[in-house]
């Protein structure tokens, strides 16, 4: 018969593209450890009418949520991580499955981690004259920066898990398809 390399083709593929899988996640944990340590390690103190205001990450639901979302994210990066070599040696459906939920979890935080501090920014840096929420970035702008390049770091790490989630799935689905489940 063969052996199981041979009787699945997409595992050729697959063990080519661990060169290239390894590095983006370890490039998407990166990512998002270094867009929390940008959030987390800075604040800023402006002084407006003789009155002192400072400006830090956990002044905001949204900034805080966003931290934890990318540290979950990246914890459960890391376990895919880890994970991977041991699928592409000896494939098993269980383990590519466990591998494509690892990389969900991680996309599913990041990106809603994303959405909050995205919405938060937003309103720091436009406000709304409905509910009489002023613009805050006028007078806090390095930290408005400083959180704009947190969140685009993060933006990117959740697009590299995204694509990490959608190849996972990709392999345990033909892995699925090939191998008979009894």
């Amino acid at each position: 018969m063969g052996s199981l390399q041979e009787q699945i083709p997409f595992l050729k593929i697959g063990r080519k593209f661990i060169y290239v899988e390894t590095p983006m996640r370890v490039i998407g944990i990166i990512s998002s450890l270094i867009s929390i340590v940008l959030m987390v390690t800075y604040k800023q103190v402006s002084v407006f009418l003789g009155v002192e205001f400072v400006a830090k990450y956990s002044y905001s639901p949204a900034f805080k949520y966003f931290v934890v979302a990318n540290g979950v994210a990246c914890f459960f990066s890391t376990v895919s991580l880890f994970l991977v070599k041991p699928c592409s040696k000896n494939p098993d459906r269980n383990k590519y499955f466990i591998i494509f939920m690892t990389d969900l979890v991680a996309t599913v935080f990041s990106a809603t981690g994303c959405a909050a501090a995205t919405s938060f920014g937003y309103t720091a840096l436009h406000g709304n004259e409905h509910t009489g929420w002023m613009k805050i970035c006028d007078q806090f702008k390095k930290f408005c920066h400083r959180s704009i390049e947190s969140i685009v770091l993060a933006y990117f790490a959740s697009l590299l898990f995204l694509f990490l989630t959608i190849w996972s799935a990709w392999k345990s689905s033909k892995l699925h398809g090939v191998i008979d489940c009894k």
